[in-house]
């Protein structure tokens, strides 16, 4: 699938706009990441942009999350690494692959990324750096969303904390004139 199909899935299946914000971060970071850790960057960024294309729908029973919008990948023949990625992000499936566990990390940190944000003076994400991030992730009553255990899973792709903030909030600041922020 190409990112212009995606888009079109995700804004006739997405009517939510601080949801396809979300799915937009996700995939500028996967990006990102797949970028730093020499994978493939268009398959990362679809598996960003897709991963919560049936939120919406499933949002009042959890246990469906993940598993429609995995179905209804499959149906447009979506490459079945995004399928995975996306069923695992939910834990509705392993998390295998390099990208899986990229994708479990980045859900949660887009949250605070765009939280960090909103706290600043500015309200903008090129006023904030790694350092402000990381003193508002180490405050336990900021963003209680963002499942800090979740973010700290990017371990398992090889990357210490800080460098991962720092990568996240390199890619969404690449993008935030879309963000609104």
């Amino acid at each position: 699938m190409e990112r212009e199909a995606a888009l079109a899935l995700v804004k006739k299946h997405v009517k939510t706009r601080n949801l396809v914000k979300h799915m937009l971060a996700a995939e500028a970071i996967m990006r990102r990441l797949a970028r730093h850790l020499g994978e493939d960057e268009e398959l990362w960024g679809l598996a960003g942009l897709l991963h919560d294309v049936d939120y919406e729908e499933t949002m009042d029973d959890p246990e469906r999350h993940a598993v429609v919008g995995a179905g209804l990948l499959e149906s447009l023949d979506v490459d079945p690494a995004i399928v995975q990625a996306v069923l695992a992000h939910a834990d509705k499936g392993p998390r295998v692959s390099l990208m899986d566990k990229a994708l479990y990390a980045v859900d949660p940190l887009t949250g605070l990324l765009v939280a960090a944000a909103l706290v600043h003076p500015d309200r903008k994400l090129n006023s904030i750096d790694t350092e402000f991030v990381l003193n508002r992730f180490r405050e336990k009553s900021f963003a209680r969303g963002a499942d800090r255990e979740i973010i700290k899973t990017c371990s398992e792709i090889g990357l210490e904390l800080e460098e991962f903030i720092s990568l996240g909030l390199e890619a969404v600041q690449g993008i935030s004139r879309e963000l609104g922020l």
